[in-house]
């Protein structure tokens, strides 16, 4: 599944808002990305942060559901209760860290699928270290 890139939920909440710093940035990147074809990873737990923070506007929100479920150009991969072991053990480790527990599920997850990029406006991902960021550069 190398050919996906993981979905972050701070890439898709700058994408769907236009009030976001970010928002020019995510839709010039995603529409080179769509342009190349190329399919997407995410999880339920990132799914759910994107429709919490837009659990107010009716609009986005269902539009935030018709984007991420049952789309074809998205798999939503489950968490296991070894994924969730591993993200607690990587927020004990990184104590000195304000990782967030999906922001732990999901390196753990793109570990385990061997997942190399990810869609993120999140420091908290090149901070881990361990994966390319796209985009490279954001506000």
């Amino acid at each position: 599944m190398t050919d996906s890139i993981f979905l972050d939920a701070s890439f898709w909440v700058a994408y769907r808002d236009e009030d976001q710093v970010n928002h020019a940035a995510a839709k010039r990147v995603l529409a080179n990305l769509f342009r190349q074809r190329l399919r997407f990873t995410t999880t339920f737990a990132v799914l759910c942060e994107i429709q919490a923070t837009f659990s107010r506007k009716n609009r986005i929100r269902a539009q935030i559901l018709e984007d991420l479920w049952n789309n074809p150009l998205v798999k939503i991969e489950r968490i296991s209760h070894q994924d969730e072991s591993a993200a607690i053990e990587i927020l004990r480790a990184n104590s000195d860290k304000s990782y967030s527990l999906c922001d732990t599920l999901s390196f753990v997850v793109m570990r385990r699928l061997n997942l190399s990029r990810a869609l993120t406006f999140d420091r908290h991902f090149r901070q881990f270290g361990e994966f390319e960021i796209i985009p490279e550069t954001f506000s």
